[in-house]
Protein backbone atom coordinates (compact mmCIF):
# COMPACT_ATOMS: atom_id res chain seq x y z
CA UNK A 1 0.00 0.00 0.00
CA UNK A 2 1.65 3.28 -1.09
CA UNK A 3 1.81 6.25 1.25
CA UNK A 4 -0.53 9.07 0.21
CA UNK A 5 0.79 12.60 0.54
CA UNK A 6 -0.59 16.02 -0.25
CA UNK A 7 1.41 19.20 -0.90
CA UNK A 8 1.08 21.73 1.92
CA UNK A 9 2.02 25.34 2.38
CA UNK A 10 5.57 25.83 3.60
CA UNK A 11 4.88 29.16 5.29
CA UNK A 12 2.39 28.38 8.03
CA UNK A 13 4.30 30.40 10.62
CA UNK A 14 4.22 33.64 8.59
CA UNK A 15 1.91 36.33 9.90
CA UNK A 16 -0.92 37.62 7.73
CA UNK A 17 -0.13 41.04 6.29
CA UNK A 18 -2.27 43.16 3.99
CA UNK A 19 -0.32 45.96 2.29
CA UNK A 20 2.30 45.54 5.02
CA UNK A 21 -0.21 46.05 7.86
CA UNK A 22 -1.56 43.48 10.31
CA UNK A 23 -5.28 42.68 10.16
CA UNK A 24 -6.29 44.77 13.24
CA UNK A 25 -4.41 47.73 11.78
CA UNK A 26 -6.19 47.40 8.43
CA UNK A 27 -9.53 47.18 10.22
CA UNK A 28 -8.73 50.32 12.23
CA UNK A 29 -7.69 52.23 9.10
CA UNK A 30 -10.81 51.25 7.18
CA UNK A 31 -13.04 51.96 10.18
CA UNK A 32 -11.59 55.47 10.42
CA UNK A 33 -11.99 55.90 6.67
CA UNK A 34 -15.64 54.84 6.74
CA UNK A 35 -16.51 57.06 9.72
CA UNK A 36 -14.83 60.11 8.21
CA UNK A 37 -16.43 59.42 4.84
CA UNK A 38 -19.84 59.18 6.51
CA UNK A 39 -19.32 62.48 8.32
CA UNK A 40 -17.52 64.53 5.67
CA UNK A 41 -18.09 62.63 2.41
CA UNK A 42 -20.50 65.15 0.90
CA UNK A 43 -18.36 68.23 1.56
CA UNK A 44 -16.12 69.97 -0.94
CA UNK A 45 -13.11 69.32 1.30
CA UNK A 46 -13.34 65.52 1.10
CA UNK A 47 -9.66 65.13 0.24
CA UNK A 48 -8.59 67.22 3.22
CA UNK A 49 -11.14 65.94 5.78
CA UNK A 50 -11.36 62.26 4.81
CA UNK A 51 -8.25 61.05 3.03
CA UNK A 52 -5.53 63.14 4.67
CA UNK A 53 -6.23 61.98 8.28
CA UNK A 54 -6.45 58.36 7.14
CA UNK A 55 -3.12 58.59 5.31
CA UNK A 56 -1.52 60.25 8.34
CA UNK A 57 -2.82 57.54 10.69
CA UNK A 58 -1.62 54.82 8.31
CA UNK A 59 1.86 56.36 8.20
CA UNK A 60 1.94 56.76 11.98
CA UNK A 61 0.98 53.09 12.37
CA UNK A 62 3.64 52.01 9.88
CA UNK A 63 6.42 54.07 11.48
CA UNK A 64 5.30 53.67 15.11
CA UNK A 65 5.02 49.88 14.98
CA UNK A 66 8.43 49.35 13.41
CA UNK A 67 10.34 46.87 15.55
CA UNK A 68 7.34 46.06 17.77
CA UNK A 69 6.02 42.48 18.25
CA UNK A 70 2.93 41.09 16.55
CA UNK A 71 -0.43 42.51 17.69
CA UNK A 72 1.34 45.21 19.69
CA UNK A 73 -1.60 47.65 19.61
CA UNK A 74 -4.11 44.98 20.67
CA UNK A 75 -1.99 44.07 23.68
CA UNK A 76 -1.39 47.73 24.51
CA UNK A 77 -5.14 48.44 24.47
CA UNK A 78 -5.85 45.40 26.66
CA UNK A 79 -3.18 46.55 29.12
CA UNK A 80 -4.69 50.02 29.47
CA UNK A 81 -8.29 48.74 29.70
CA UNK A 82 -7.48 46.15 32.37
CA UNK A 83 -8.11 47.05 36.04
CA UNK A 84 -5.13 48.68 37.68
CA UNK A 85 -5.04 46.15 40.50
CA UNK A 86 -6.27 42.63 41.11
CA UNK A 87 -7.69 41.31 44.35
CA UNK A 88 -8.02 37.78 45.61
CA UNK A 89 -11.28 38.69 47.31
CA UNK A 90 -14.60 39.75 45.85
CA UNK A 91 -15.79 43.30 46.30
CA UNK A 92 -18.23 43.77 49.15
CA UNK A 93 -21.81 43.53 47.95
CA UNK A 94 -23.35 45.63 50.72
CA UNK A 95 -22.10 48.82 52.24
CA UNK A 96 -23.51 48.35 55.74
CA UNK A 97 -21.31 49.69 58.48
CA UNK A 98 -20.44 47.30 61.30
CA UNK A 99 -22.45 47.66 64.53
CA UNK A 100 -21.10 50.19 67.02
CA UNK A 101 -20.77 49.75 70.74
CA UNK A 102 -22.88 51.94 72.96
CA UNK A 103 -20.93 54.36 75.06
CA UNK A 104 -21.28 53.73 78.75
CA UNK A 105 -21.53 56.55 81.27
Amino acid sequence: MPLKSEPTSQSLEKKLLIFGYEVPDVLAIFLLLSILNFLFGQTNQKLLLVWLPVIVIALVLRIGKRGKPDNYLVHLAKFHLRPKYFSAFQSPTNDVAPPRRKKSL
